[in-house]
């Protein structure tokens, strides 16, 4: 079982940045690759980032590539999301997600657990 919780949401105005958190429980999370989701009002839930178990490999929605930025610490248990150049378009809930294996897919069906969300809105 693994929990997860996600911190660093908030109000930014256009082109500012943020930077997210999802802390995970558990001592196996190096096992765990990771990836992060978002979601509008009345939109379905879609990918933004996704990284390795390693931190060796990651994959970028192509709305998000070059802005933002996935990265995570094994020794504590977190992954980040940096936000740059924040656009209105991005505001959403963000979701982390962990699926076991070696495998970061794209695909939010495929992820074994997921946090409560975090959310991002930014200003025009």
């Amino acid at each position: 079982q693994v929990q997860l919780v996600e911190s660093g949401g908030g109000l930014v105005q256009a082109g500012g940045s943020l930077r997210l958190s999802c802390a995970a429980s558990g001592r196996t999370f190096s096992s765990y690759a990771m990836g992060w989701f978002r979601q509008a009002p009345g939109k379905e839930r879609e990918f933004v980032a996704a990284i390795s178990w390693s931190g060796a490999n990651s994959d970028y929605a192509d709305s998000v590539k070059g802005r933002f930025t996935i990265s995570r610490d094994n020794a504590k248990n977190t992954v980040y999301l940096q936000m740059n150049s924040l656009k209105p378009d991005d505001t959403a809930g963000y979701y982390c997600a962990a699926k076991y294996g070696l495998v970061y897919p794209i695909e939010a069906w495929q992820y074994d657990y997921w946090g409560q969300g975090t959310q991002v809105t930014v200003s025009s």
